[in-house]
């Protein structure tokens, strides 16, 4: 499968990473993406940056060494309820919206918190990508969190950092075959993402697809071959949620 875009990264914003806006361009230009995401942590994890980042994004190009750009955030989960750090105006500013789960953020519930958690974030018509939900730390109710993704457009992420033994997620493997077999289900679209905190993680990713070719997942559930594609499944599932 040829992979033209990853929508999940960060740079020396997020106060974790390693690498400037630039070099995630060179990096992404070199690779032949035609789409890069790069989404930075929003104010609640530790060192990232403040709210008014978010405002100013106005000011970047779209547009960078024959690579499309979309700026967005990588929204913290902080309640059961599923509120998340960064207001409604805030957002609005933002290209694309990941809400994930992160420890320094949330402490893990039990499943029904956690799934309670989730089911927040996608009822949030702001909200378009549910960011690595196979983190073992944080059981979830599957069946009932992708069924909820299919009603409410959402594209769930399949987190090739999650993959990598260095990781601290627990039984991600296990998990990513649960979610791709449900995705199948009930027809979810799956974005692979690299998660890249440095620019040489850039659109690598490969466990990623061994993972679904190991699953058998339709191809045409896969939106990193044309980001067409996944500006195509982005916005309809943007205009189901405001119906």
């Amino acid at each position: 499968m040829r992979i033209e875009l990853d929508t999940h990264t960060h740079t020396l914003a997020s106060g974790h990473a390693y690498s400037t806006i630039s070099e995630m361009i060179d990096a992404a230009a070199q690779k032949g993406l035609k789409l890069l995401g790069i989404t930075e942590h929003a104010p609640a994890m530790p060192g990232s940056c403040k709210e008014f980042y978010f405002h100013n994004l106005k000011i970047l190009p779209r547009f960078q060494k024959g690579v499309e750009l979309m700026f967005g955030v990588e929204l913290n989960i902080m309640d059961y309820r599923g509120r998340v750090d960064l207001n409604e105006r805030s957002m609005e500013y933002t290209d694309l919206r990941i809400a994930s789960l992160h420890p320094p953020c949330i402490k893990p519930g039990t499943m029904e918190e956690n799934t309670a958690a989730i089911m927040g974030v996608i009822h949030n018509p702001l909200v378009d990508i549910l960011g690595h939900p196979d983190d073992g730390r944080y059981p979830l109710d599957y069946e009932r969190v992708i069924e909820e993704a299919k009603k409410y457009g959402k594209i769930v992420e399949l987190n090739n950092n999650s993959l990598n033994p260095l990781n601290p997620r627990a039984n991600a493997r296990e998990n990513d075959l649960i979610i791709l077999d449900l995705c199948k289900k009930y027809e979810v679209p799956v974005v692979m993402n690299t998660d890249a905190h440095v620019s040489f993680m850039v659109g690598d990713l490969g466990d990623a697809m061994e993972l679904v070719e190991e699953a058998g997942f339709p191809e045409e559930l896969i939106l990193n071959d044309s980001a067409e594609k996944f500006k195509h499944f982005l916005n309809e599932g943007r205009k189901c949620r405001k119906d």
